[in-house]
């Protein structure tokens, strides 16, 4: 498999690549950025991951140059706004939730040292909450407003627990987005409230993406971690103003191949349909394009990229990993990085390198369309 690296980092460091995220530029560049995990990786005043670096294409994907790094800012999204480029996620692990601005194609950025700067609601000293957490997921512009989901660990930190609470963070989209006091945040949902089950399965929602349905509604599409719940994701219901985010028992939970694992929906305006890239089985070693018309019900469509290392069933799955992948329409092309443990990585999580890919003439992959 001949793939196409934005980067690599010897496992031997003991420092993983995460997060991806990928845009288009108004000056036509695609700019992406990648934070970094583990052990042997680059922490902050608190000892916490916390550095993201930011990359600039300008063939397309043919080749990538890094341009600068980003301390202090983790678990990020890219997306573009008024003509500038925008990056909104977290400080650090388990951060505040902080946004910065490049009115430069991504060579500077501002810094968010304050509410007027783009520290939008502090987190808690390393582990005291709140513990905001987020991914690479998608920034909606709906309804005259920028919505983007995040999650806060109440516990006080780490992965498992007794959960994450659901939160969405929003603001006016004519407003200025490094001002604090422009953005909103809902109430906290925890998934132990509806489902107490599920905390003897260590079962968590995380990694929301907030979509607007056909009928209009906003909702926030939840992975599910947890071995009681293969194949389902969580929908918790947003209001327009997105001052509200509830719970609607008997219409949460839908299969959705892939969503024991981090995806990204985004819809096609043409067909309408709405398309994400996921782990359609139950291992990373594979990666598919799903398609729904509603939401509800999900089809796999296509494989896109499967292990061709050699290695045994039981071995891929262990070592090989393409996951946590961000995609945008490029055209009549998909264009997609991948966080991707391949070749030499520990394990299919601990991933040894991000690779960008073109998905050429998407459309025709699709059953129906």
């Amino acid at each position: 498999m001949e793939l196409n690296e934005l980067r690599f980092q010897d496992p031997r460091t003991l420092t993983y690549l995460g997060s991806p995220s990928l845009v288009r530029l108004p000056d036509g560049a695609l700019l992406a950025t990648h934070d970094y995990f583990g052990p042997g990786c680059p922490r902050n005043h608190e000892n916490e991951e916390h550095l993201t670096s930011v990359y600039r294409s300008e063939n397309d994907g043919a080749t990538w140059s890094n341009i600068t790094h980003v301390a202090n800012a983790y678990w990020s999204t890219l997306f573009v706004h008024r003509g500038a480029a925008w990056l909104l996620g977290v400080s650090q692990q388990y951060g505040s939730i902080v946004i910065r601005r490049s009115d430069d194609g991504g060579y500077t950025w501002t810094h968010p040292v304050d509410a007027g700067s783009g520290l939008l609601f502090r987190g808690g000293f390393y582990h005291e909450p709140p513990n905001y957490h987020t991914s690479s997921v998608p920034v909606l512009f709906a309804k005259g407003r920028v919505f983007k989901a995040f999650e806060d660990g109440m516990w006080g930190g780490g992965f498992r627990g007794s959960g994450f609470m659901s939160l969405v963070v929003s603001a006016p989209d004519d407003a200025d987005l490094l001002d604090a006091s422009s953005w909103s945040m809902t109430e906290k949902l925890g998934i132990n409230s509806f489902w107490p089950a599920f905390k003897e399965h260590g079962c968590v929602w995380i990694e929301g993406n907030v979509v607007e349905a056909p009928d209009g509604r906003l909702l926030n599409i939840l992975r599910l971690n947890g071995e009681s719940v293969p194949g389902k994701a969580a929908v918790l219901e947003l209001s327009d103003d997105g001052g509200t985010l509830r719970a609607k028992p008997d219409e949460m939970l839908i299969d959705m191949p892939g969503a024991h694992t981090k995806f990204v929906i985004r819809r096609d305006m043409r067909s309408g349909l709405y398309l994400t890239l996921a782990n359609a089985n139950d291992a990373r070693n594979s990666l598919s394009l799903c398609a729904s018309a509603d939401l509800r019900g999900w089809q796999v469509e296509k494989t896109i990229l499967s292990d061709d290392s050699g290695l045994s069933p039981e071995q891929s799955a262990k070592l090989t990993g393409f996951q946590y992948v961000d995609w945008q329409f490029d055209g009549d092309d998909l264009v997609a990085l991948v966080r991707t443990a391949y070749n030499g990585a520990h394990n299919f999580h601990d991933s040894n390198r991000i690779t960008f890919h073109r998905i050429e003439n998407y459309r025709s992959l699709i059953e129906n369309v």
